[in-house]
């Protein structure tokens, strides 16, 4: 009988989590079902599923397998998790350091940082204003974060 899964520690569980989605978008952009990608990669289509939920009891060989299978590459898992691990909202914006959000709020006066709601409000306000080019990857990444935090609705990307 194998050994129980290690106690997973840190971001571990949210990193495998991301991997198994990566993988399980893979496999539905390739229009591939689950049972022909665990037939292909030589493992159960339960084994599967623990890969793309993100289980860690699942051995190193069957993730490799449905990789091959997907062809996919241990590179290709981190880029897609590094992207969905973007920041998330601050509770506070400093002005200061995003540019162009300091060029919209001209007009706010006596206030070095602004709550997300109001950044949201300004760059959505601004957005045919706004030249996408001087954005730092950093403010882009803000960007990304008042979206995700406002359901999309107000912020552009």
């Amino acid at each position: 009988m194998p050994s129980a899964a290690p106690p997973l520690q840190g971001q571990a569980p949210q990193r495998l989590q991301a991997i198994g989605a990566s993988i399980r978008r893979r496999r539905q952009q390739l229009g591939v079902s689950a049972m022909a990608t665990a037939a292909a990669a030589g493992i159960s289509r339960v084994t599967l599923h623990r890969i793309e939920t993100g289980a860690a009891s699942v051995t190193l060989g069957a993730l490799m397998n449905v990789l091959d299978a997907l062809d996919l590459c241990l590179a290709d898992l981190d880029a897609a998790t590094a992207h969905e691990a973007a920041p998330t909202e601050p509770e506070l914006i400093a002005l200061h350091s995003y540019p162009v959000l300091q060029q919209l709020a001209w007009h706010v006066q006596g206030s070095s940082a602004l709550r997300p709601a109001e950044a949201a409000g300004l760059y959505a306000r601004r957005r045919r204003r706004r030249d996408l080019d001087p954005l730092l990857p950093h403010e882009r990444q803000l960007i990304s974060a008042l979206e995700r935090g406002t359901d999309g609705n107000d912020v552009p990307a």
